[in-house]
């Protein structure tokens, strides 16, 4: 079906956004019928910014979220469902700040709807997909599926960009310790815990263990401990 293959080519090329340093906006502008994308990182320990935004509006949206605190992108992180505001004018109680900052800023007010999809990665929340339409109307029950696949993508791609930006700073060591302080054969033995939890492969289990460590500024020895001592478990359907 070429509805299908759509979604099959957007999610292939999320899944190579890292690798190929590709747009994480594009795959969701070409499936859905939005006219704005853009994708945040909203957890504490991971910071607060923009990953990329398809226009100026869209980049808008996501400065107004992060300067009141409130809106689609931090309901959606917190409750772990997509948040759909066909018409967002009707949703001044949910956000009453925030809907009054988009009727009132120039920038803003041609939105007429939002979307917004959790980045999730286990159990670590990373930050939102946000969508915005002009025009009031709702994402058909496939959309939202699509929609949220494809988040289930970004956030690994995310995490990866994330930790990438981690390693350069801190020249490559992340927050690993010293071989003689890290206890490789627990480590060893979390990733693998992980990785049945999750159903994913050895390297991307051991990418959570590094996000998780670097989330909470704690060490993968100390994240690794917590794991095999069932103090941290990272249960989740979602796959990369």
């Amino acid at each position: 079906m070429p509805e299908r293959r759509r979604f099959y080519e957007a999610r292939r090329a999320l899944s190579r956004s890292h690798e190929q340093q590709s747009s994480l906006c594009d795959p969701f502008l070409s499936l859905l019928p939005v006219t704005g994308a853009s994708v945040s990182i909203l957890a504490g320990g991971l910071g607060q910014s923009t990953v990329c935004f398809s226009d100026a509006t869209a980049a808008r949206l996501d400065e107004l979220q992060f300067d009141l605190g409130e809106g689609p992108c931090w309901q959606a992180l917190s409750t772990n469902r997509p948040v759909l505001a066909n018409d967002i004018r009707l949703m001044s109680s949910e956000w009453p700040i925030f809907s009054e900052a988009i009727r009132s800023d120039e920038s803003a007010q041609g939105v007429a709807a939002m979307f917004a999809f959790p980045l999730k990665v286990g159990s670590l929340g990373i930050g939102a997909v946000d969508l915005f339409a002009t025009t009031v109307g709702e994402l058909k029950p496939t959309e939202v599926a699509d929609a949220s696949a494809l988040a289930n993508v970004a956030a690994w791609q995310v995490l990866r960009r994330i930790l990438d930006d981690q390693s350069v700073e801190h020249g490559g060591a992340g927050d690993v310790p010293p071989p003689a302080y890290t206890s490789r054969r627990e480590v060893h033995q979390a990733t693998g815990m992980v990785l049945a939890q999750l159903n994913v492969s050895a390297d991307d289990a051991a990418l959570l263990l590094r996000a998780h460590a670097f989330a909470s500024g704690r060490s993968v020895r100390e994240v690794a401990a917590d794991i095999v001592e069932r103090r941290l478990d990272f249960s989740s359907t979602e796959e990369p």
